[in-house]
C-alpha cells in the first residue's frame, strides 16, 4: 500500500462518512442509484432525493417496471434528465438481460446505460469490493492539487494521467474504503472553495499547498462565451385552471419531460389542432432564464385561455391538462415547474 493510500484510509477511520442513507444496507441498486444522483450533484441535495426514489422503487425490478414519467417525476429538480432516462433504461437491461442481478465486474457494468468507468468502478468497489479506480470531481480535484497536474481535467490527455494516477493510487486492501474516503475528502476537506488544508492527511505531499497555488487547480475549463436563445412559452389555461402541457420528444433538451407549447415567435402559439385559444384577461408573466451547460434559454411566458374544440381528440400521449396542485405525477421541465408554481400562487 503506498503512503497516499496509507495516509487516506488512516483519516477515513476517523472522519470518513459512514451514515449516507445509501450507506445503510448498501446492495449494488442501491449504491448505482446514488452514484448516478451524485454526478454533477451535491450530497445534501441528494439525499431527499433518493430517499423518496428508494421508497417509490426500492428494487431495480420496481424500476424496471415504472413507467418512465414517474422517474422523471421523482428527479424533477435534479436536472440533467438524461441521467433519469439512463438510469430507467439501464434497470430494465438489468432485469431483462441478466434476471435481476448486477454484473460483477467494471467492464461489464460500464456497458449499462448511464455508468461510465468512474461510475462502474464505484460500484464494483464501494460493494463488491473489486479493486477498481474511479475518478468523480472530487477525486479529479484531490490528485490534481496534490500531484500539481496542469490542464483542464476533461482534456483526453489529462484524463488519461489522472486515471494512470488514480489506478497506481488504489490500494487492493480496503477499496471500499478507499473509494467512499476519496469522494468523502474532496466533498469534505479538499474543496472547490476555501479547502481545509489543515485538516488534510495529504498536506505533507501536496505539491500545490508547498507551492501556494491550490487556487491553480484543477485547471479551470477554457471560459466560452455561452449564446443566448430566446423562445416565448404559452400558459394556456382551461376554466378549470389546469395548463395544456406537451410531452418533449425522448431525446434533446428535457428529453421526455412535459413542457408547456412554446414558439420562436413571441405573438402566436404553434398551431394546436384540438384547442382553440383566446387571450386571457391579464397575459402578462415575468420573463425568466434558464441557463444549460452551453447556452442561456431566455423565456417570454404569455398567459392564454383555451378550449376543447368540438369533437377534436388530443394524443393523448403527446397532451395533458396539468392541475396546479401539481397532484399528476409527470416530469416537468425546471422551468416550467417554475412558472406553474408562480401561477398557483397567483
Amino acid at each position: 500500500m503506498t503512503a497516499f493510500a496509507s495516509r487516506v484510509l488512516d483519516w477515513f477511520s476517523n472522519n470518513g462518512r459512514t451514515e449516507l442513507p445509501w450507506q445503510q444496507n448498501p446492495s449494488p441498486y442501491r449504491v448505482w442509484v446514488s452514484e448516478i444522483m451524485l454526478q454533477q450533484t451535491q450530497v445534501n441535495t441528494v439525499i431527499p432525493y433518493y430517499q423518496r426514489f428508494m421508497q417509490r422503487f426500492p428494487t431495480v425490478e420496481d424500476l424496471a417496471s415504472a413507467d418512465i414519467d414517474q422517474v422523471l417525476h421523482l428527479w424533477s429538480g435534479l436536472g440533467y434528465y438524461a441521467r433519469a432516462r439512463n438510469l430507467h433504461k439501464a434497470a430494465r437491461s438489468i432485469v431483462e438481460i441478466h434476471q435481476g442481478i448486477f454484473p460483477a465486474s467494471v467492464e461489464a457494468l460500464n456497458e449499462l446505460a448511464g455508468i461510465g468507468r468512474s461510475t462502474a468502478g464505484a460500484i464494483a468497489a464501494l460493494v463488491m469490493h473489486i479493486r477498481a479506480p474511479i475518478l468523480d470531481g472530487n477525486v479529479k480535484r484531490v490528485l490534481t492539487r496534490y500531484y500539481a497536474v496542469e490542464g483542464w481535467p476533461e482534456q483526453s490527455s489529462i484524463k488519461t494521467q489522472l486515471w494512470d494516477i488514480a489506478e497506481s493510487s488504489t490500494p487492493h486492501e480496503r477499496v471500499a474504503d478507499y473509494t467512499q474516503a476519496m469522494m468523502d475528502l474532496g466533498s469534505m476537506v479538499c474543496t472547490r472553495s476555501k479547502p481545509n488544508c489543515t485538516a488534510c492527511p495529504l498536506r505533507s505531499g501536496c505539491k500545490a499547498l508547498r507551492e501556494a497555488a491550490i487556487g491553480r487547480y484543477p485547471t479551470r475549463k477554457p471560459r466560452k462565451i455561452l449564446p443566448i436563445k430566446s423562445i416565448t412559452m404559452f400558459v394556456i389555461q382551461n376554466d378549470a385552471g389546469e395548463v395544456l402541457l406537451e410531452k418533449r420528444p425522448p431525446t434533446g433538451i428535457w428529453g421526455a419531460l412535459y413542457s408547456l407549447p412554446e414558439s420562436s415567435s413571441n405573438t402566436s402559439p404553434p398551431e394546436l389542432s384540438h384547442i382553440s385559444v383566446s387571450s386571457a384577461g391579464d397575459s402578462k408573466m415575468d420573463p425568466i432564464r434558464h441557463s444549460f451547460s452551453h447556452f442561456h434559454l431566455d423565456i417570454t411566458p404569455i398567459k392564454l385561455r383555451g378550449l376543447r374544440k368540438p369533437d377534436e381528440v388530443a394524443d393523448s400521449d403527446r397532451w395533458l391538462w396539468y392541475p396546479l396542485d401539481h397532484s399528476l405525477e409527470v416530469g416537468l421541465a425546471a422551468p416550467v415547474k417554475k412558472l406553474l408554481t408562480t401561477l398557483a400562487k397567483g
